[in-house]
């Protein structure tokens, strides 16, 4: 099986959602507006989702998170229809990832550490600490094989996974009695994030040693969009 497959979101139901936005890309291309700009207005929305949770409010966090997820896929498309692509953008992009990603397991923390009546409010905070070290491992990982250039999109746990691990579920039930039900979210989170890094580590190893030790790295395409995939 192609490495590319094996992870919880089918590939094509992650590229026939993005064909389903297609059309509110094309709109915001009309009204000329930039990819960065769109970026821009993601993180800022996932900022909100972490400030959410903070202030012991899951639902409306989840609500931001799946809206500042819909923009994450929304810039790239804006981007390579709209033939604005660049190399800033995708840097650009990758970053303001990181720092929303930062603020919104911040915010699950500060959930667990201040909202009433907490079944385990340690583990919870231990439990974001360890989602959000995998997560930043996770791109880490593809990004430092990629600036080798290897392809590494491998992994079970990807971005749009932990969006959605976290969001779908509180959205329709809130944080559940206790904080269980979003503590049981993160802590699955937690493995699944390091389960993905030590995949791409196995992968990365693999590659290579079928190259030979000795073999240089092969050249770096530049990005052909104006963000990372969104797969990171």
């Amino acid at each position: 099986m192609n490495h590319r497959e094996v992870r919880l979101l089918p590939a094509p139901l992650v590229s026939g959602f993005s064909d389903l936005v297609a059309p509110v890309a094309e709109w915001l291309i009309r009204l000329r507006v930039h990819p960065n700009t769109v970026t821009s207005t993601s993180a800022i929305v996932v900022i909100g989702a972490g400030a959410a949770f903070g202030l012991d409010q899951p639902r409306l966090g989840a609500v931001w998170l799946l809206l500042s997820g819909l923009l994450d896929i929304l810039d790239g498309q804006v981007a390579r229809r709209g033939g604005m692509v660049s190399t800033f953008g995708a840097f650009f992009d990758s970053t303001l990832d990181r720092i929303g990603e930062a603020i919104l397991y911040a915010g699950i923390a500060v959930y667990f550490q201040t909202a009433a009546d907490q079944a385990a409010p340690v583990l919870g905070v231990l439990a974001g600490v360890v989602t959000l070290t995998g997560s930043f491992l996770v791109s880490y990982t593809r990004a430092r094989a990629e600036g080798l250039g290897l392809e590494c999109r491998v992994g079970l746990a990807q971005r749009p996974e932990r969006i959605l691990g976290v969001g779908v579920p509180t959205l329709f039930f809130g944080a559940g009695p206790h904080g269980i039900l979003l503590l049981v979210v993160v802590c699955l989170l937690a493995v699944l994030s390091w389960i993905t890094v030590a995949q791409r580590v196995a992968h990365v190893f693999a590659v290579t040693s079928a190259r030979g030790q000795g073999g240089p790295p092969a050249p770096v395409a530049p990005p052909t969009s104006g963000s990372l995939p969104k797969g990171s």
